[in-house]
């Protein structure tokens, strides 16, 4: 009689492993991603991930403060595994809340360049793109124009258009000058340029592309894909825009040009750790570069990834800011409060 109950139970209990086991597999077989980026050929990304390790991706899209915020409520019963957005600064906002978990993984470690990843590989960099300077052809020569400290010079006073300082791209600008100049020198140039302002600080980068089009200023600040966009496009307004609008890589001769990434990482209370992990190498892969680098009209940041995007191939090759990102994304609190001393909104 005890045989028989002992060997109930065992049977009850493999049954209940068997069971659990069952019910288990279909979870790791999940990742639900929080991304902030909405660009459709994203969505060859997931089709390939999912038919290559069957794991299906769910995705929620929003806005980066939304999602972040989202998440950090959501605390451990946040159903999110990845989170995806664009510049450093909003990745290191995303870890300066806690929400991330640290990945280790040789694989992104070994096709990931050291400057375009958090040394604690809090979050991974999959592509790139350069705030590059724009000016109009009939009144600036590109010879006038060698570098963002060119822009504080008084020649240019009235000139110039950007978009709001306390934008996360100008920010990350900031960080980056604050890396090569110092914090007296950069404060010294949010100066200059923002006396240099040809009116209020508004609008995006196209808005700013546009108005030195249309002779609102001769200058203008913009990430290089707002501008590869407008190379692609085939309307007529357009084509007359970069017909009228040419673009500057600053700091040739010195640090190079300041350079940015889309990127993301593994959140802290993921529950599918494992599909978070390889979706991250997945991201990193010869195939997920071109879609996800394309996308955006960006470039990949693995090496010897080529662009098949022939706009951005068209604007040329120049030497990047070599500066550790993540230093960038460190600097953007005093990157404000630079902007903020300096009256530059």
């Amino acid at each position: 009689m005890i045989k028989t109950i002992r060997l109930f139970f065992a049977v009850a209990c493999s049954a209940a492993m068997a069971l659990a086991s069952f019910f288990a597999w279909p979870q790791e077989k999940v990742l639900n991603l929080y991304s902030a980026r909405h660009y459709q050929t994203d969505e060859a990304l997931y089709t390939n991930f999912t038919r290559a390790t069957g794991i299906k991706v769910n995705r929620i899209e929003g806005g980066e403060d939304a999602l972040m915020e989202r998440i950090r409520n959501e605390g451990p019963n946040s159903p999110a595994d990845v989170l995806i957005t664009v510049d450093v600064g909003r990745l290191w906002r995303a870890e300066d809340m806690g929400l991330f978990a640290p990945v280790k993984s040789k694989l992104l470690e070994a096709r990931i360049p050291a400057n375009y990843r958090d040394p604690n590989g809090n979050w991974f960099g999959f592509s790139t793109r350069a705030r590059i300077i724009a000016y109009n052809k009939d009144r600036i020569k590109p010879s006038e124009l060698k570098s963002y400290e060119d822009l504080a010079d008084p020649r240019f006073k009235g000139r110039i258009c950007t978009r709001s300082a306390s934008h996360v791209y100008n920010l990350s600008l900031m960080g980056s000058i604050i890396g090569a100049l110092g914090e007296e020198k950069a404060e010294a140039w949010a100066k200059g340029v923002s006396a240099n302002l040809a009116r209020a600080p508004k609008g995006g980068d196209t808005d700013q592309l546009r108005a030195v089009a249309a002779g609102e200023c001769d200058i203008a600040l913009s990430n290089t894909y707002y501008y590869v966009r407008i190379m692609r496009s085939g309307k007529p307004e357009d084509k007359k825009l970069i017909e009228k609008v040419g673009v500057i890589w600053p700091n040739q001769n010195g640090r190079g040009t300041h350079v940015n990434i889309s990127g993301g990482g593994m959140l802290k209370y993921a529950p599918h750790k494992e599909a978070a992990v390889r979706f991250l190498e997945y991201l990193a892969s010869d195939e997920a570069q071109i879609y996800f680098a394309d996308g955006n009209n960006e470039w990949p940041v693995v090496p010897r990834v080529a662009t098949h995007n022939p706009a951005l191939t068209a604007l040329g090759s120049f030497k990047a800011d070599p500066i550790n990102i993540a230093i960038i994304g460190k600097n953007q609190p005093l990157a404000q409060k630079i902007f903020d001393r300096a009256g530059y909104k």
